[in-house]
């Protein structure tokens, strides 16, 4: 047994006594951040946000453009430092790594085959050739990108371009996978077909996953739990609990209330 995987174990059993002693599994709290601008002045991005997410949770954010959505993610991944306020993941700091995170932008290397993408953060551990190649298989396998391993991204549909960069994210195994607008670029059809693809996935590896979308509709159809936000400086507006069953329908009335109610919540940020 390497040490690489007795890590990994002890990373799993932490987390799950972190659950069983009901802690959340991101905790953000009292969470603010400004941004200081060239001509001496300064830009509140976020104020004072708390929020939680539960262990194998998929919650969706939305808000106006501008709020700080793509800020709160790159905070939570520990890219960034708030002004005030504090990130737990599994109930310590968080800290680059400890999640992974998608961006709109597929970022994949294009001199680098889909295998070889999804090897790329395994590689930077230092894993094991034959164990880096197991992972990565299993996860190519999991996106449904078998019979792909040698291709280039040059050579793929966008839809398979992102199917590479969630797959190189869940191969590095992190505590929460976050996802910034990830089909933002795609095709209606493609869209709602990765939509359906995520959930999948999602249900496979019982990973806590934070999606941000300026789609309504994508994140009624996604999520657990809808948080909104306002317009900037970003703050929490209302969480709404979605208690639809899936696979949801996205002409049924309930569906449709759900997503009117967040539009309402949007429109009185935008004074419309």
């Amino acid at each position: 047994m390497s040490l690489r995987y007795i890590a990994k174990l002890l990373k799993w059993k932490l987390s799950k006594r972190a659950s069983c002693l009901g802690l959340p599994k991101v905790a953000v709290e009292n969470l603010s951040k400004t941004y200081l601008t060239k001509d001496g002045g300064s830009v509140e991005a976020l104020k004072d946000v708390s929020f939680e997410v539960t262990e194998q949770e998929l919650l969706c954010i939305v808000g106006p453009n501008g709020c700080g959505k793509t800020t709160l993610l790159r905070l939570i991944a520990g890219l960034d430092t708030p002004t005030q306020g504090k990130i737990l993941i599994d109930n310590e700091p968080t800290k680059p790594g400890k999640a992974a995170l998608i961006f709109q932008e597929f970022s994949l290397f294009p001199w680098r085959t889909v295998a070889e993408n999804v090897k790329f953060g395994l590689e930077i551990q230092n894993f094991p050739q034959q164990e880096t190649d197991k992972i990565a298989k299993n996860y190519v396998d999991l996106v449904g990108l078998g019979g792909f391993e040698r291709s280039f991204p040059h050579e793929l549909s966008e839809g398979m371009k992102q199917k590479v960069a969630i797959a190189r994210a869940l191969a590095v195994n992190p505590s929460v996978l976050l996802l910034d607008e990830p089909f933002a670029f795609l095709d209606a059809q493609t869209r709602n077909k990765m939509q359906q693809e995520l959930l999948r996935i999602w249900t496979r590896e019982k990973k806590t996953m934070i999606f941000v979308s300026h789609n309504v509709d994508e994140a009624v159809y996604l999520a657990d739990r809808i948080l909104v936000l306002t317009a900037r400086p970003g703050q929490v507006k209302t969480v709404i609990k979605m208690t639809l069953p899936r696979p949801r329908q996205r002409t049924q009335q309930s569906f449709i209330k759900v997503r009117e109610e967040i539009l309402q919540a949007l429109s009185e940020e935008l004074g419309s």
